[in-house]
This record gives structure tokens, C-alpha cells and sequence, in this order.
């Protein structure tokens, strides 16, 4: 098939494309560059720079390259950013969205698989997490992402757009050619690593006094790889139904649990400091994915907690400053 992936110049996107060329599809990346680097787009795609608002250089792409579905990624998601500048994210995640599906009835393009997230789900009392958890999100982010997975049930209502929204948990790991490089950057690992490269003195700890084992956050750590990979399967559910998957490995790893692994990967010490909480970090998030597992057949690859991370340090100290080397 022929697929756009907008924001296929970001983290999950580069690997999104690379996984999609590996798969036998033909890949065009849509990607403003903003924040997304062109380094970190295959030499087999096809790039377009563009904008998710530029619906006449969309329905152009569509038409141009004969696009049979998208994967849409295109997305900004920093929780602290949003919280501070909702207007920011309900501009770009939710109307942008929008936009994007107008371009697709223009150009009768009706299959989207969209990159969501478990901050749709807010703060849930139980776990794990189904697909049938209620959703209460406590920012911004969270609140853009369930908006355009609610527009994309009614435009499959009246227009015939077919769907599968992935709710991610915590996205890790790289693969050979492409990884992380953010500015700044929020998540672990790759502060961790930056510990390890001489590029940071500490990472610091946001919490030590949840209610969990040893009182540091537990998260759900997937695979980039392996996300991909739902991505490819979900396109072909797509051609019968809609469906919304949860995509995490349906077990956590504590922020000490995380540092500690790095330690024995990278052989170095790795200092922490004790630093607040962050408003609205929920204790623990873990993902029920039996759905994808039974629906798609996916059968994640690089579940361990120390192939994601040394993927990740692989990748980082090949690439010491990110795309810029």
C-alpha cells in the first residue's frame, strides 16, 4: 500500500516509515520539520514538508502519490507544555485532525490508523488497563487526543472512514538507524542516557513516596519496533472495521527499577536526585493488550527492559547530539 505517516520526521515516525519499507509498503512522510528532523527520514520515502493545517497541500500529497491510508503521528505531547498552552495542542491535535480528515474525503482516502495515548485514560483507579477503562484526562494532551478519536467515530459514521485508534503506553527503545532526539526531552530513558553520556549530572527522581514498591512511578515500557509493527497489522484490519487497541507489554518497570537497568547496560553510575512530583503523575500505568494480541496477532518482540534500553544507548552513542552530528 501506498501510506502517508504525518509526523514521519519524529521518534516513533522515523521508525514507523523504516518498518513500513521493511514490510513491502511504499511510505511518503508528511512532516513540518518543526520538531521532527530530516535526517530521520528513510532515503527510501518520499518526503513532503508541510503543514497538518495546509489542507490543499494534503489533498495534493493524497492525489500526487496515490495514498491508500495514513498513519497520522503528527501530534505535540508534552503534558506540562499543554497544561500551560492548551491552545497550542487544541490547534494543532485536534483541529489539526480535523484538517487532516477533511483532505482525506477530499481526496476519498478512508482508511486512518491514529497514534492516541493512555493519557486519554487520565487517572484510572484499576489495573491494568482495557480498552473499556473509562476516559478522564487530566491535561490538555490527553483531553486533544480522546477530541479526535470521538471526530473520528462520527466521520466513520457519516463519511465512511474506517480507523484504528492505538493507544500507546510508554514508547522506548530505537532501532539500529533511528531513536530518540528530542528538545527538550521528558522522557526517561533517554535522560538516563544522557546521565551516561556526559551530556546531564543526574536524572532526577519526580517522587519517591507513591503508593508502589519501592515508591518511584511504574510504567509500561513498549518497544518503538514493536509499535510499529502494530501499526502494520491494525492497517489491515482496517479494510473490514474500526477498533482502538492499547499497545503496552501488560507489565511495569518502576522509575528506580529503569535507572538501575541502565546501570548494569551502560556499566556506569548514573547519579539521581530526589525532585518533587509533578502534578497530575499518576502512580502506576499498565496496559491490558490482550485485544491487540487476540485482534491483530501482535506478538511484541523486544518486550525485555534491558534490550529496550540497550537499544536506546546503542543508538545514543552513535548518535551523541541526536541528528545534528
Amino acid at each position: 500500500m501506498n501510506i502517508l505517516v504525518t509526523g514521519g520526521a519524529g521518534y516513533i515516525g522515523s521508525v514507523m516509515t523504516e518498518q513500513l519499507l521493511v514490510h513491502g509498503h511504499r511510505a511518503v512522510v508528511y512532516d513540518s520539520l518543526e520538531l521532527g528532523h530530516r535526517a530521520a527520514v528513510s532515503p527510501d520515502a518520499i518526503f513532503v514538508q508541510g503543514l497538518i493545517q495546509d489542507k490543499a497541500k494534503l489533498v495534493e500529497t493524497f492525489r500526487a502519490h496515490q495514498i491508500d491510508a495514513v498513519i497520522h503521528m503528527a501530534a505535540y505531547a508534552l503534558v506540562g507544555e499543554s497544561v500551560r498552552a492548551p491552545q497550542k495542542y487544541f490547534s494543532n491535535n485536534f483541529i489539526g485532525g480535523l484538517n487532516l480528515l477533511d483532505a482525506m474525503l477530499e481526496a476519498d482516502v478512508k482508511k486512518i490508523v491514529f497514534s492516541s495515548t493512555c493519557a486519554t485514560y487520565g487517572m484510572p483507579e484499576k489495573m491494568p488497563i482495557t480498552e473499556d477503562t473509562p476516559q478522564s484526562p487530566v491535561n490538555p494532551y490527553g483531553e486533544s487526543k480522546l477530541a479526535f478519536e470521538k471526530a473520528l467515530k462520527w466521520y466513520e459514521e457519516a463519511y465512511g472512514i474506517r480507523y484504528a485508534s492505538m493507544r500507546y503506553f510508554n514508547a522506548a527503545g530505537a532501532s539500529e538507524a533511528y531513536g530518540e532526539d528530542h528538545e527538550p526531552e521528558s522522557h526517561l530513558i533517554p535522560n538516563v542516557l544522557r546521565v551516561a553520556l556526559g551530556k546531564s549530572s543526574h536524572v532526577n527522581i519526580f517522587g519517591e513516596d507513591y503508593p508502589t514498591p519501592d515508591g518511584t512511578c511504574v510504567r509500561d515500557y513498549v518497544h518503538v519496533i514493536d509499535l510499529a509493527m502494530a501499526h502494520i497489522l491494525a492497517l489491515k484490519v482496517i479494510e473490514e472495521r474500526s477498533r482502538i487497541y492499547n499497545l503496552g507489554y501488560s507489565n511495569g518497570y518502576s522509575v528506580a527499577e529503569v535507572v538501575e537497568m541502565a546501570r548494569q547496560v551502560t556499566g556506569l553510575r548514573i547519579p539521581t536526585e530526589r525532585a518533587a512530583r509533578r502534578d497530575g503523575d499518576p502512580p502506576v500505568l499498565i496496559a491490558n493488550s490482550d485485544r491487540a494480541t487476540l485482534d491483530l496477532g501482535w506478538m511484541p518482540q523486544h518486550s525485555e527492559l534491558d534490550k529496550i534500553i540497550e537499544s536506546a544507548w546503542l543508538w545514543h552513542q552513535a548518535h551523541p547530539n541526536g541528528y545534528q552530528d
